[in-house]
């Protein structure tokens, strides 16, 4: 081969790990259950109500590759669950097929600003 014809091929992968300390119970604040995931809603719950008793909400949904989400509650006192819930499944639809489930991480921070007469 000619230097003139060389090809030239580079193929990279960039990784970003968040590695913790595993946590009882295993899911943090929300379990995104897949239609086909290994392990369904009921058995989801029956999981969060011995490891956090009351601490957690199971929602089924109509969607075509979510079956569920398992969410903590005190997430429903911050922000109204339509909206969280939209919020969920518009970003976890990009991410999960039929057969998996995501565990996530969710922080809602408020911001308030008022202006007062003086």
């Amino acid at each position: 081969m000619q230097d003139k014809e060389k090809m030239y091929y580079s193929r990279k992968a960039t990784l970003s790990l968040k590695i913790s300390e595993f946590e009882v119970p295993p899911m943090q604040d929300l379990l995104i259950i897949g239609k086909k995931a290994p392990i369904g809603p009921e058995a989801v719950k029956r999981m969060a109500q011995a490891l956090s008793p009351e601490q957690f909400t199971i929602v089924k949904l109509e969607h075509a590759k979510i079956e569920a989400v398992l969410i903590r509650n005190s997430l429903f006192q911050m922000l109204d669950e339509k909206v969280l819930m939209q919020i969920i499944l518009e970003e976890a639809d990009r991410l999960i097929s039929d057969n998996m489930v995501l565990r996530s991480e969710l922080k809602i921070s408020v911001s308030v600003q008022r202006e007062v007469e003086l």
